[in-house]
């Protein structure tokens, strides 16, 4: 018995440090939120507003509005199933990042010759 709860607090101090490392890691942020580039811009900045640029958002705004399209509260037609796969830490996480980016436009793609 004692084996086992000491295997088990062993197991859960772990996962919680991983936990809180992986939370503090800037990196993993990014990380994230870089699933966003593909429609948001790179650093979350849209060419024309469309879709809307992320970067320099309000955290919490971006927070919730992400939870909304997760939870099936805010109508969408793609971003609810982007925002499915994540847990509150992990949203806000993306939030926080967007938040810190500075806004302004995106360069457009070059044309191709």
């Amino acid at each position: 018995m004692l084996r086992t709860t000491t295997l088990f607090a062993v197991g859960l101090a772990g996962c919680l440090w991983t936990h809180a490392a992986t939370a503090a890691d800037p990196t993993y942020a990014r990380s994230l939120a870089a699933t966003c580039f593909t429609c948001h811009g790179t650093e979350g900045r849209s060419v024309d507003s469309v879709p809307p640029s992320l970067a320099g958002q309000n955290r919490d705004y971006l927070l919730k509005q992400m939870q909304e399209f997760r939870d099936g509260k805010r109508p969408a037609t793609i971003m609810h199933q982007h925002a499915k796969g994540y847990t509150d830490e992990q949203l806000a996480l993306i939030a926080g990042y967007f938040a810190a980016v500075t806004p302004g436009r995106a360069a457009a793609a070059p044309a191709v010759r």
